[in-house]
């Protein structure tokens, strides 16, 4: 197939390498020639341009583009696509993009791949990013089966686990597992910082390791990112926030009053309760 791929970042690349070594024929866009050069010497894609016509040729496109760019540019995209193109998007906020996108566009279907890095940009591309990742698709009532099946295809031969849900489920979810973590993580390490006492400030830098570096790692990931999480999915986010706030007031509280005993429960019954997030 002609594939297109909106967006030549760590997610748009990582999906030009594995797409491109199934046989399919990439057609990558990007905002920045040196982007588009950069992908094509890497490997990503077939051709790259910054004009958007190259995706008239285009069966499928991936919009990968940051958040808050997905709908302006589908907007923009529409003029260039062929009636019968698929397209589908890889934000990790559902809800609006689905309610922007679907009564323009009967062929689309929004999508979610859960993998990552901290790293961004065409350089952190990868291949086999998606395998065994969770890969979302959140089709609705009016969504077309056809459009359903092409981009079904497609994440099965990216070997991903398909799951289905609601827009608005979905950006539930990932507020609790994906969302809340980033400005947690982020948290911990302004709470670090606002450390008064140079020397010993120094000397936690020093001594931070692997459970530092697990719970600060998304923390220290792209900015821009983290924004467009809250952005486009506030309420959930919020509602995920004010939750983990009042735990950490229970913690606060059982530590204040000196009460090992249900404290040890707590950590005990969280300590069960992990396996069924991390496998």
């Amino acid at each position: 197939m002609n594939i297109g791929i909106l967006g030549l970042g760590l997610i748009g690349g990582s999906l030009g390498f594995d797409l491109r070594s199934l046989g399919h024929h990439i057609l990558g866009v990007s905002r920045r020639e040196s982007t588009c050069q950069k992908a094509v010497a890497l490997g990503s894609v077939d051709q790259a341009s910054v004009d958007l016509s190259l995706l008239a040729a285009a069966e499928v496109v991936f919009i990968c583009t940051p958040l808050g760019l997905i709908v302006p540019q589908f907007q923009e995209m529409i003029a260039y696509l062929s009636a019968s193109c698929v397209v589908t998007d890889v934000g990790s906020a559902k809800a609006e993009i689905v309610k922007a996108i679907s009564p323009l566009w009967d062929n689309f279907i929004g999508g979610h791949p859960m993998a990552g890095r901290t790293d961004s940009g065409i350089e952190a591309a990868q291949r086999d990013l998606f395998v065994d990742k969770p890969y979302v698709l959140t089709p609705i009532t009016t969504t077309k089966t056809s459009a359903i099946t092409v981009v079904e295809e497609i994440v099965r031969s990216l070997r991903a686990k398909i799951y289905y849900c609601q827009p608005e489920q979905h950006d539930r979810a990932v507020s609790w597992i994906s969302h809340l973590p980033v400005m947690v993580s982020s948290s911990l390490i302004a709470a670090c910082l606002s450390e008064t006492d140079p020397d010993v400030l120094e000397l936690a830098q020093k001594l931070a390791s692997s459970g530092f570096r697990d719970t600060s790692r998304v923390g220290g990931g792209n900015s821009e990112l983290g924004v467009m999480m809250a952005r486009y999915n506030r309420q959930a986010l919020l509602r995920s926030l004010q939750q983990y706030r009042h735990n950490l007031d229970e913690l606060t509280n059982l530590i204040e009053q000196e009460n090992w005993a249900v404290l040890e429960q707590k950590l005990k019954s969280t300590r069960k309760a992990r396996p069924d997030f991390v496998d």
